[in-house]
């Protein structure tokens, strides 16, 4: 009996001292003397990743070094224990009871900096209020507009041609993956062993798909197919399910998560990062960003995120849902000078009432562009098929359409692509705060990537062009009788930039005067009538 009682102690003991545990930040100086070489990143990068950083002409930097061992070593000498490493920040994240850390560590001449990230007092909360703003914005059940986020993005332009992500990974950034592993959403992701893997940073001890639902209905978004009730953006790319967020809490560590989720996502070779995610304010205040910190380049999340597209990935973040709050503006890492964040829409393209407004605070547009996130089909926690609100799943509808575009594209790199998204919105050369460019057009990137890609005629099925050759104006005449109440035209040169947009009322005749360009040579005119497209050939002269 006494041993039992002293066992029992004992293991009371090791609770409270895990428990009690407080996390710290650490960053190092520099690499000097690593063991890993520049010239053999096959020792740490993926054959993939390789490739893709050779398809971009991207170079191997330093940045790419893991983290000089020794100098981890030479931490763990103390009571503390390791938690992960970030080479990209060139740190590391550890755990210790211990007190008084800084006061020893700061003196040590590689160490650059030391913060507590997570601290032992923490509060807890409940795993759903990290998500609150869109669970409870359940809207219930699905009708026949479940492909509506797919159409508003002209997406069928793409997948009625197969492109629908084959051969592209996608690396989901989030809070979880509840039941992934058996919703019927995903059969086919299994079936066709599109799960490449997964990886937990929070937890690597956790029952994977027993945590929170969020990414899973994230992953629906680009992945979920059923037929009749749901479509993703991108159903038959591949996928790794990567938690990086901790939705019982809120703290700074979850930002250091978050940077090694996107180191791994690089190092085995993924294409694109969505991550349905963002930090402004956490459970301690000390910690807290400002709006001056949403810059683009400040707070650790964002540097990583850059990072990342640096290295040629294409990174979506959720702008945020913070509108409709005292904050209302968007949050990092939305605020990247390099990544997409991606506002929020309803079925009409009105900015959803919680979409984060924008610009950064450098002035930098933000978001950058924006998708269905009011009313957004996708699988729900319970199993069913339902609908749900907020740029979490505007995110992913962009990222799995931008996946099946760079397929068709495949010799472009991601900022081309990421270009191409932005000047194909509907708001480019009149950009907002609440939607950025607008919603992009995958009928219209394509014409930008490649203008020959897209058909291109003299003679139209619905309009005829004339003159042809022009010099200051054109007249289009529809031929049939059904026309929507307003009909877009678009202006590009010949290499795909924008040049003008023209919104008009509907009209069997419709003229479009002072063409704003001096230059002669070939032009492409398109015109969107509804879900009717044609592009036609101008020449102009003077």
């Amino acid at each position: 009996m006494k041993y039992t009682i002293l066992f029992i102690f004992f293991l009371l003991a090791l609770v409270v001292k895990t428990s009690a545990q407080n996390y710290y930040w650490i960053a190092f100086t520099d690499k000097n003397s690593t063991e890993y070489s520049l010239s053999a990143p096959e020792e740490y990068l993926s054959e993939r990743a390789i490739e893709r950083r050779q398809k971009q002409n991207i170079l191997i930097d330093s940045l790419d070094l893991p983290v000089n061992s020794n100098y981890i070593d030479s931490v763990l000498t103390l009571d503390v224990e390791f938690v992960h490493s970030t080479k990209w920040l060139n740190g590391i994240t550890i755990k210790t009871d211990s007190t008084g850390l800084d006061s020893i560590l700061l003196d040590w001449s590689f160490i650059k900096e030391i913060q507590l990230t997570k601290p032992t007092s923490f509060s807890t909360k409940s795993a759903t209020n990290k998500f609150a703003d869109e669970s409870q914005l359940f809207s219930g059940g699905i009708d026949s507009s479940f492909y509506d986020q797919v159409s508003m993005l002209e997406g069928q332009f793409l997948h009625q041609q197969n492109f629908k992500g084959q051969g592209m990974q996608i690396a989901v950034l989030d809070g979880g993956f509840l039941n992934a592993n058996i919703n019927p959403a995903f059969d086919s992701l299994w079936f066709n062993n599109q799960i490449l893997g997964t990886k937990d940073v929070v937890d690597p001890n956790s029952d994977f798909y027993s945590t929170n639902y969020h990414g899973m209905s994230v992953l629906s978004c680009m992945g979920g197919n059923i037929p009749g009730e749901l479509i993703g953006t991108a159903p038959k790319a591949s996928y790794w399910l990567i938690r990086s967020e901790d939705t019982g809490s809120e703290y700074i560590i979850e930002e250091d998560h978050w940077v090694v989720a996107a180191e791994f996502a690089d190092s085995v070779g993924a294409d694109i990062i969505n991550s349905s995610l963002g930090y402004y304010v956490f459970d301690d205040a000390s910690t807290n960003h400002s709006y001056a910190d949403m810059d683009g380049k400040t707070t650790r999340v964002t540097r990583a995120a850059n990072i990342a597209a640096s290295r040629g990935m294409l990174v979506f973040t959720s702008a945020g849902n913070e509108r409709d709050d005292s904050w209302q503006r968007i949050i990092a890492p939305s605020d990247g000078d390099n990544v997409i964040g991606v506002g929020a829409v309803d079925k009409d393209l009105n900015p959803a009432f919680f979409t984060s407004a924008g610009p950064a605070s450098d002035g930098d547009i933000k978001p950058n562009v924006s998708a269905m996130g009011y009313h957004t089909t996708l699988q729900l926690s319970n199993g069913n098929v339902g609908m749900l609100n907020g740029t979490s799943f505007s995110s992913p509808v962009l990222a799995g359409m931008a996946a099946c575009l760079w397929q068709r594209y495949p010799t472009k790199t991601a900022f081309e692509i990421k270009d191409a998204l932005e000047r194909s919105a509907h708001m480019y050369l009149n950009p907002d705060s609440l939607l950025g460019y607008g919603i992009p057009n995958m009928r219209s990137a394509s014409t930008i990537l490649d203008p020959l890609s897209v058909l291109v005629s003299e003679k139209g099925t619905n309009w005829q062009v004339y003159p042809n050759p022009v010099k200051d104006k054109v007249v289009l005449q529809h031929s049939g009788s059904q026309l929507q109440n307003t009909i877009t035209f678009e202006l590009y040169s010949i290499a795909g930039q924008l040049i003008q947009l023209w919104i008009k009322p509907a009209a069997q005749t419709i003229v479009l005067s002072e063409l704003p360009t001096s230059v002669n040579g070939m032009f492409l005119l398109r015109v969107n009538d509804g879900d009717k497209s044609e592009t036609f050939k101008l020449s102009k002269s003077n």
